[in-house]
């Protein structure tokens, strides 16, 4: 597997981790990458579309995500989720995230996040949305 640097990414969004994301172990708990993960897509797509997405007729469910851990985080440690399309589908979006520490090149943890776009009320497959589409083009 190729991983990426720091470099490879066109965006790369802020993240603060918290004291309560430490777990027992005194590391970030593998549970709380995901959260980072949806903030970071979630947050880049509102910011790039200009409008809350979760208020479109269409929107993004997870559909799968996955996970390779490099290097073990702790609070107070700050990050950027790199963000990448890896394929962008007729209803679906894979993205490739890496977070990195502070100003490190090299990830900590590395992701596949795929959305499908869904019909908000019926929950049936529908295209990714034309402003959704644009900004991911972009990427």
């Amino acid at each position: 597997m190729d991983i990426p640097s720091r470099f490879d990414f066109k965006v790369l969004r802020p993240i603060q981790t918290r004291w309560l994301d430490n777990d027992q172990y005194g590391h970030v708990n593998n549970v709380m990458y995901y959260a980072f993960f949806d903030t970071a897509v979630n947050g880049w797509l509102m910011e790039a579309t200009g409008t809350d997405t979760s208020k479109l007729a269409a929107i993004g469910l997870v559909a799968e995500t996955g996970c390779k851990f490099f290097k073990a985080i702790s609070f107070p440690d700050r990050l950027h989720a790199g963000l990448r399309v890896e394929k962008l589908g007729n209803s679906s979006v894979v993205y490739q995230i890496a977070l990195f520490r502070e100003e490190e090149n090299d990830p900590v943890a590395l992701a596949k996040f795929v959305h499908v776009y869904v019909d908000a009320r019926t929950r049936k497959s529908v295209p990714v949305p034309p402003a959704i589409r644009a900004a991911l083009s972009t990427l």
